[in-house]
């Protein structure tokens, strides 16, 4: 439906749009716009801008440094990685399954990165475009335009994330960069004190999530018009689900289900990802396309994060948030939905359910007492897979017998979600743009769409070998005199 809008047949002729950078999104990005004299769209764009190379410098470190070096991805979602990593070299070490201590402090510590997570993204970065008007002055639509205007919503969301990083911090070790999951297990315990401290204030995080559940649905029954056609771009969903196909963000196999809601692969084991799916490169972006190999570039792009997640399980383990996810379904009466903005009402659907996931396993005696590391027989390599905040996160490590790192690959939330992204960009361009006297209100339209899906740019380029590369020249007042451009 959008591809059209990728490359534009008589581009030197056509005048460029840039936002750059993307604002409210972790990492630097840009979108470019190509334009005719009367304003309708021909190229709509989304670039990565960065590159992080973590691929190659993970080459020749010792495997046991790799669950904390990998946390330097991101400031936001550290955790993720972290854990993703460990799981992958619990492989290597012998150690699956890990002990039921290591189990379920690493998952309490992940529940906390998705509740801190989405807390940070809805209401600091997303919140503000939904309560104000897309178009609203950009001096009001920031967080603190949120606090002057909604000061219990910004007092909730504040403290949501808060308790989320508590709940890092007393199972990492810290808020940011812990180091508490090692290759084999966890090298501490949950001690009382912090066990207490988090329990007495696990019931009021519960109530909070469920109030920001209500917030995006009622934001949403009030415009159907906006929220059901904004950004809409039908794709294949894949997430993990539990054998049992319930909601499993910690560990599970894949599935992917299509546009339709036809289950189209179900119980794919995370470690033959390889064969499942491919990574394309297009020459003007340093982040990958992946795709399902069987169903090539064309038809095989696919969406991944809350959106995907709720619509792909059959039920999420936790009863309020099971309800709410009844409710979102019924709005659609079953269809799937594709809209881009009701990833924000999956997202509060997911962190409910991890502030329950959070109340109920807190008074579990493993956490406080128990064995931390397993081990067996060694082997040479290791997948990890995880459903990260923005989606599904795969690290993969071969390890010689000199224990250090020989070879990485890693297929980061964001990367899965590249396709949809753009996509996503173009249908915004088409029905909001084309034709018509750009302003900055509108321009933030495309914006919204790309913060919808929660991009973690910085986390989402690695690879080393076909990248473009772009230099400008600029003079002395910063006007552009000169530029070069290798493509892949």
């Amino acid at each position: 439906m959008t591809r059209d809008l990728e490359t534009a047949t008589d581009r030197e002729h056509l005048r460029r749009v840039a936002i750059d950078p993307i604002s409210r999104v972790e990492g630097h990005g840009k979108v470019t716009l190509l334009l005719d004299e009367a304003g309708q769209v021909h190229e709509a764009r989304l670039h990565i801008v960065e590159f992080r190379g973590f691929e190659a410098f993970i080459e020749g470190r010792p495997y046991w440094e790799i669950p904390v070096m990998v946390q330097r991805l991101c400031g936001i979602c550290p955790v993720s990685h972290h854990l993703a990593a460990a799981k992958a070299l619990d492989y290597v070490v012998g150690a699956v399954p890990v002990t039921a201590t290591a189990d379920k402090m690493r998952r309490l510590m992940h529940y906390g990165q998705i509740l801190q997570s989405h807390a940070l993204h809805f209401f600091h970065l997303a919140s503000p475009d939904l309560l104000f008007g897309f178009d609203a002055p950009a001096t009001q639509r920031n967080i603190a335009g949120v606090i002057a205007a909604h000061p219990d919503i910004a007092r909730q969301g504040v403290g949501l994330r808060r308790f989320g990083q508590s709940v890092i911090a007393a199972t990492a070790g810290k808020r940011i960069h812990g180091t508490a999951a090692v290759p084999g297990g966890i090298n501490r315990h949950l001690s009382a004190t912090d066990r207490d401290a988090l329990l007495a204030e696990a019931g009021t995080m519960v109530a909070w999530s469920q109030a920001a559940v209500q917030l995006v649905r009622r934001l949403h029954e009030a415009d159907p018009a906006l929220y059901d056609r904004f950004g809409c771009v039908p794709a294949s969903l894949m997430s993990l689900v539990r054998a049992d196909g319930a909601m499993e963000l910690y560990d599970g196999q894949l599935r992917l289900r299509a546009a339709d809601g036809t289950v189209l692969r179900d119980g794919v084991p995370s470690h033959t990802y390889m064969d499942f799916i491919t990574e394309a490169v297009k020459p003007w972006s340093y982040m990958k396309f992946p795709y399902v190999t069987d169903m090539g570039p064309e038809a095989g792009w696919y969406k991944v994060g809350p959106l995907a997640r709720v619509q792909n399980c059959d039920f999420i383990p936790t009863p309020l948030a099971e309800l709410e996810r009844r409710a979102f379904r019924d709005y659609t009466q079953g269809r799937i939905q594709h809209a881009s903005l009701a990833y924000h009402w999956a997202r509060m659907i997911e962190m409910l359910h991890a502030a329950e996931v959070i109340r109920d396993l807190l008074p579990d005696p493993d956490l406080t007492a128990g064995e931390r590391m397993a081990g067996g027989p060694r082997a040479p390599a290791g997948v990890g897979v995880i459903e990260a905040p923005r989606g599904t996160l795969i690290h993969h490590y071969w390890v010689g017998e000199d224990d250090l790192v020989r070879w990485c690959n890693l297929i980061v939330s964001t990367t899965h979600n590249n396709e949809a992204m753009n996509r996503a960009v173009r249908e915004v361009a088409r029905r909001e743009l084309d034709g018509r006297q750009l302003t900055e209100g509108l321009l933030n339209h495309i914006e919204v769409a790309i913060r919808a899906f929660d991009p973690c740019l910085s986390c989402a380029t690695h690879a080393l070998g076909k990248m473009p590369l772009e230099v400008r020249l600029l003079d002395a007042a910063g006007e552009c005199i000169d530029t070069r451009v290798r493509d892949s």
